[in-house]
């Protein structure tokens, strides 16, 4: 869990649609706050500012929010990333309450016995393949963690594998994703290589283990005010890698 207090000021918006286009060419980021089936509040910040937040906070950690005279807590149910630029093109806020679980994403990752930095497979040179990266999890705000981890020292012979039911759990948070779901697994580098090499460098960790047994710019997704307006709106797509602001274009 987290004490740290990450806030955030909006200003109030009017442009819509694909007029958006000319707030982000003034370094702005287009957002909304959805509001338990209230009438949306449609907003803008400016990019450094906004992208910051989105950096510390990720989808589950609280923001407070200031925005319409109003404050708010609340989690970034969504964010869309330009492909071409990397760079944060819109946000979705989702007000959360207090005394009301939250569904949020939380990274996860391994840890080690002190002094190491890596898994028992890795120091004696096997390949750790991570197969997922984040769990969905149900709690209080107050009680959202910031990550979860697992013990990276039970990764230690080729086909070892961790599970989400593996994972740490503080008290108050519920784990909604499948617990059989792997984490990561243990593979020889030569089946990898070979996966790559039959698949052109795309290798999933499903065709390694089957090598070893025998391995322009998006849409600007511009929300429309529609869309906006519309409690629980439009989602968001994001993408794999966390923009940067663009110079202008």
């Amino acid at each position: 869990m987290t004490s740290d207090t990450i806030a955030l000021t909006l200003d109030d918006r009017e442009t819509t649609g694909k007029a958006v286009k000319n707030l982000r060419k003034d370094g702005m980021v287009p957002a909304v706050i959805h509001d338990h089936g209230k009438p949306s509040i449609i907003v803008q910040a400016q990019y450094q500012k906004i992208f910051s937040v989105y950096q510390q906070a990720g989808k589950h950690h609280p923001v407070e929010l200031k925005a319409a005279g109003k404050n708010f807590t609340a989690l970034i149910k969504s964010a869309t990333f330009d492909p071409k630029y990397n760079a944060l093109t819109h946000v979705v806020f989702g007000a959360v309450k207090a005394d009301e679980k939250v569904d949020a994403e939380v990274p996860v990752h391994a840890v080690f016995d002190e002094g190491n930095d890596a898994s028992p497979a890795e120091r004696s040179g096997l390949i750790v393949l991570e197969q997922l990266t984040t769990v969905e999890i149900e709690a209080l705000p107050k009680n959202l963690p910031n990550e979860l981890t697992f013990n990276g020292e039970k990764l230690i012979e080729v086909g070892d594998q961790v599970t989400v039911a593996d994972l740490v759990v503080p008290e108050g948070v519920v784990v909604k994703t499948d617990p059989n779901h792997t984490l990561a697994t243990v593979f020889e580098p030569s089946a990898l290589a070979a996966a790559n090499d039959a698949l052109a460098g795309e290798a999933e960790p499903e065709a390694a283990a089957e090598t070893e047994t025998e391995h322009g710019d998006a849409s600007d997704d511009e929300v429309t005010g529609t869309d906006e307006i519309r409690p629980g709106g439009k989602e968001q797509k994001e993408s794999k890698d966390q923009g940067r602001n663009p110079e202008k274009q």
